[in-house]
C-alpha cells in the first residue's frame, strides 16, 4: 500500500477518534455541572474526578497520536482537510447530548468548514526542517518572536479580563485562547518531535537545554488548552465549539508558520484569491455561530428573568418601613421591562 494511502486511512480514523473525544467529554461535563443556574463543572475542575472525563481524554490523546503518525507517510495538505471531519462527527452526535441543530448553525457551520478547507488547500508548504537548530533559528527570526510575544499577550489580557467578563456570553474568548496557545504549542510539539525522532535514529538530542524547554513549554500549552477547551465545551453547545476550534486553530497554525518560515509564497494571483474568499467564507460563518451562542445566552437570561420577577414572594417584595410601593411598583416593572428586553435582543438575532 502507498504511504499516502495509508497516511490517509490514519487520518480518518484520527478524526473520528477525535469527533467521539469531543462527544464524551461534553457529556462528561454535563454529568458533572450542578443543576444550579449559572456554575459550572469546569468552574471548579470537578471534572478531574469523573472516569467518563478521562476516557474522552484518552481517546482525543489516541486521535491525536494517529494524526501526528500520518504526517509522516502523507503531506499536511491531505491530511490537515480531513481534521474537519472531526467537527461533523460532533455536530452529527448533537441529538445524543440532547442539543438543538437550528437551520443557522449548521449553515454556520458548515461555511466555517467549508472556508477552513479552502485555505489548507491553497495555503503554502512549509519548508522541510531536519533539525532542532534549524527550527530554533526559524523561531528567533524577528518575524515570529514579534508574534510569539503578540499571541501570550493576547492570551494574558483574555485570560485576565475578558474571560472572566465576556467567557460566559461569547464562545470566541475561550475558542481563542485556545487557538492562540494551539498555534504556539505546534511549534513546541514539531521540536520536541524532531528531538526524539533523532533520538531514536542515534543522535541523542537530549543532552541539548532547547530539547528541555520545548518538553517544558508544551506541556504548559496543553494544560491551557485542556483547561479553557472543557470551559467553552462546559457552557456551550457542541455544534458552535467545535467548528469555531477548528476555524480558529487552523487560521491560527497556518498564520504563525507562514511568519516562521517567512512569507506566504502563493503560486499565483488566483490562488491569492482564493485564500482570501477563503477567509472571507470563514468570517461569515463564524459570526453566524457566535450570533446563535449568543441568541442562546440572550434566552437564558429572559427566561431566569422572568422566573426571579415570578418566583419572588410577595413579603420579600414590600417589607413595610423598608421601601414605597412607589419603589416596589417601579423595581417589578424594571425587572419585567429588562426580562423583555433580552427577549426582543434573543429574537432579533439570527
Amino acid at each position: 500500500m502507498e504511504s499516502k494511502y495509508i497516511g490517509l486511512i490514519l487520518a480518518i480514523c484520527s478524526s473520528i477518534l477525535i469527533g467521539i473525544s469531543f462527544v464524551i467529554t461534553k457529556m462528561a461535563l454535563q454529568r458533572c455541572t450542578p443543576i444550579q443556574e449559572g456554575v459550572y463543572a469546569s468552574d471548579s475542575h470537578r471534572y478531574l474526578r469523573n472516569p467518563i472525563w478521562w476516557v474522552g481524554m484518552v481517546t482525543m490523546i489516541c486521535g491525536e497520536l494517529l494524526n501526528f503518525v500520518g504526517y509522516i507517510f502523507a503531506p499536511a495538505v491531505l491530511i490537515t482537510p480531513l481534521g474537519a471531519l472531526s467537527v461533523v462527527w460532533a455536530v452529527l452526535a448533537s441529538p445524543l447530548l440532547k442539543e438543538k441543530i437550528t437551520r443557522v448553525g449548521l449553515i454556520g457551520c458548515l461555511l466555517s468548514l467549508l472556508g477552513a478547507v479552502i485555505i489548507v488547500l491553497h495555503s503554502p508548504e512549509d519548508p522541510p526542517v531536519q533539525s532542532v537548530e534549524e527550527l530554533v533559528a526559524y523561531m528567533l527570526q524577528p518575524g515570529f518572536i514579534v508574534y510569539f510575544v503578540f499571541a501570550v499577550l493576547i492570551v494574558v489580557l483574555l485570560i485576565w479580563k475578558a474571560a472572566p467578563r465576556w467567557g460566559k456570553d461569547r464562545p470566541l474568548v475561550y475558542v481563542t485562547i485556545c487557538s492562540l496557545v494551539g498555534s504556539l504549542s505546534i511549534m513546541t510539539i514539531k521540536a520536541f518531535g524532531i528531538a526524539v525522532r533523532l533520538t531514536i535514529e542515534g543522535n541523542n538530542q537530549f543532552t541539548q537545554p532547547s530539547t528541555y524547554i520545548f518538553a517544558f513549554m508544551c506541556i504548559i500549552f496543553i494544560l491551557i488548552q485542556i483547561n479553557y477547551f472543557n470551559k467553552a465545551l462546559d457552557t456551550y453547545s457542541t455544534n458552535v465549539v467545535t467548528p469555531l476550534y477548528y476555524v480558529f486553530f487552523t487560521t491560527a497554525t497556518i498564520l504563525a508558520s507562514a511568519i516562521m518560515f517567512q512569507g506566504w509564497h502563493t503560486s499565483d494571483a488566483i490562488t491569492t484569491v482564493t485564500l482570501i474568499c477563503g477567509f472571507l467564507i470563514i468570517f461569515l460563518g463564524v459570526y453566524l455561530l457566535n450570533s446563535l451562542a449568543l441568541a442562546s445566552t440572550l434566552k437564558k437570561e429572559a427566561s431566569h428573568a422572568s422566573l426571579t420577577c415570578q418566583d419572588v414572594p410577595m413579603q420579600e417584595k414590600y417589607r413595610p418601613g423598608s421601601l414605597s410601593r412607589k419603589d416596589i411598583g417601579y423595581a417589578a416593572t424594571s425587572r419585567t421591562s429588562d426580562a423583555m428586553t433580552l427577549r426582543q435582543r434573543a429574537a432579533s438575532m439570527p
